[in-house]
C-alpha cells in the first residue's frame, strides 16, 4: 500500500516547513509512474488505496464534479482548495476579510493562505486515518507544485480542458442550494465547433423542486470576475502544466460535452471503465 506521505511527520508540519525553506531550492526528482503502467492497470482492484491524484483546469471546467465522482468510485477523499477557502470565508476567522477581498477581485489566493488551509485539512485527514486523496485546485503555481512534490508522490495529474466561451457560460450558470449545499447549473450550452473541431453541447443540471427557491449565486460568478479569473489562471497554469509534463504525469483531457458524454470517456482513459462500481458512480 502506498503511503500518503514520505515521512510519518505530520503533513501540516511538512507543508509549512517546505514552504519556509524550499523557495528557489532544487526539488527532488521522482520517477514518474506512467500510464498504462499504473497500479490501476496492473490490478483491477475496485477500491485501490493510496491514490494520489491532482485535477487541474480553468475555473468552471468541472474539476470538482469529476474529482468528487472519482473520489466516490475509488474510496479516497476529494480535497478541493476552493471549498477550503469558502469554508474559511464562512467561518469569520482571521483570514476571512483578506480572502473576501481577494475572491471578489478575481485574484488567486496566495501560496501562504492556501498552504495553511491545506495543511489543516490534511492533518485532519491523517487523524481520521485517510489514505490517499484527489486534490482539486492545487497546485496553482510551480512553487506550490514543488512543495507538494517534496511531501508526497503524485501519481497522476489530470488537466481538464474546455473552450473559454463554454467556461464563461458555465460559470455564469452555476447555482448552489443554500440548504443542502448541492451544486447545479442552469446554463444550456450549445457552442458550434471551429476549424474542424467538434461543437460542444451541455444540458443544464437543474435542481429538484425543493431546491429551486433556495438557489444562490456565488459572489465571484459575475462575467467580469470570471473573465479576470480565467486570465489570471492562464498566466499561472502553463508553468504548472509544464512542470508535470516534464515528469510524464500530465494527462490532458478535452471534455467532449457534459457529464453523460465526458464521464465514460474519462473513465476509459483512466483505465477505470471496467470497474464494477462504474455504473453506480455514473448514475449518482
Amino acid at each position: 500500500m502506498n503511503r500518503l506521505f514520505r515521512s510519518p511527520t505530520s503533513s501540516a508540519f511538512l507543508l509549512r516547513s517546505c514552504f519556509s525553506t524550499t523557495a528557489g531550492a532544487a526539488t527532488e526528482t521522482v520517477k514518474p509512474k506512467l500510464y498504462p503502467d499504473s497500479p490501476l492497470t496492473k490490478a483491477r482492484d475496485p477500491k485501490p488505496k493510496g491514490i494520489q491524484w491532482v485535477f487541474l483546469g480553468c475555473p468552471g471546467v468541472g474539476k470538482g464534479t469529476y474529482a468528487s465522482r472519482l473520489s466516490a468510485l475509488l474510496g479516497v477523499p476529494h480535497i478541493a482548495t476552493g471549498d477550503l477557502v469558502r469554508e474559511e470565508l464562512k467561518s469569520s476567522g482571521p483570514l476571512s476579510k483578506q480572502l473576501s477581498d481577494i475572491v471578489n477581485q478575481g485574484q488567486l489566493v496566495s501560496d501562504e493562505i492556501i498552504l495553511n488551509l491545506l495543511s489543516k485539512r490534511l492533518e485532519a485527514g491523517e487523524a481520521k486515518g485517510e489514505a490517499g486523496f484527489i486534490l482539486d485546485g492545487f497546485p496553482r503555481t510551480v512553487r506550490q507544485a514543488e512543495i507538494l512534490n517534496d511531501v508526497t508522490d503524485i501519481e497522476l495529474v489530470v488537466n481538464l480542458k474546455l473552450p473559454e466561451s463554454v467556461l464563461v457560460e458555465k460559470c455564469l450558470g452555476r447555482r448552489i442550494c443554500g440548504e443542502c449545499g448541492k451544486n447545479f447549473n442552469v446554463a444550456s450550452i450549445n457552442v458550434k465547433g471551429e476549424n474542424g473541431s467538434p461543437g460542444i453541447s451541455m444540458a443544464p443540471l437543474l435542481p429538484p423542486p425543493q431546491c429551486v427557491s433556495k438557489l444562490t449565486i456565488r459572489d465571484d460568478d459575475t462575467e467580469a470576475v470570471v473573465k479576470e479569473r480565467l486570465l489570471v489562471y492562464y498566466e499561472k497554469s502553463q508553468p504548472v502544466e509544464d512542470f508535470y509534463r516534464s515528469q510524464g504525469k500530465l494527462l490532458e483531457f478535452d471534455l467532449p460535452g457534459g457529464i453523460p458524454e465526458s464521464w465514460p470517456k474519462l473513465l476509459e482513459v483512466l483505465n477505470l471503465d471496467e470497474h464494477e462500481d462504474t455504473k453506480l458512480s455514473a448514475a449518482a
